[in-house]
């Protein structure tokens, strides 16, 4: 979990330099955004967990199910933080045999980036890609 500033410069001159507020990331919230990115590009038919992936996300679901929350979809993608206000993301992804995978792995790579630093105000050093699997009579979007 990291810790963002949210304020525009981050300081309040009135409160001597210290930012206005801040909250906490976790690495589930990244992912979870990361995973919706994903998604949501042309190409991709599903994004695919691996077994660590299944395991975790397995664990992270079921205590979330106890406290009576919806788990928002995590599988398939791991967050690293670097720094306080950096993250690295990595996405399994599944692609359409009808596109070019080079094409599909950079649109997913801009598209993870620009979610998770517009969601979360965090710095992405890199989104590594990886094609698990080209489903070829699947229709793209």
């Amino acid at each position: 979990m990291t810790t963002v500033d949210t304020t525009d410069d981050g300081v309040d001159p009135l409160a001597g330099g210290a930012p206005l507020f801040e909250c906490a990331v976790d690495a589930s919230v990244v992912a979870a955004v990361a995973v919706r990115a994903a998604t949501g590009v042309p190409g991709v038919v599903r994004v695919e967990p691996g077994l660590v992936g299944l395991m975790g996300s397995g664990l992270r679901a079921a205590r979330q199910r106890i406290r009576g929350l919806v788990p928002a979809p995590t599988e398939g993608a791991r967050v690293e933080f670097e720094h306080a206000d950096t993250v690295r993301v990595e996405v399994d992804v599944v692609i359409s045999g009808q596109d070019q995978a080079a094409a599909v792995g950079r649109a997913v790579q801009r598209a993870v980036a620009g979610a998770v630093t517009e969601a979360t105000g965090l710095a992405v050093t890199g989104v590594g890609v990886s094609i698990m699997d080209i489903v070829w009579d699947s229709a793209p979007r």
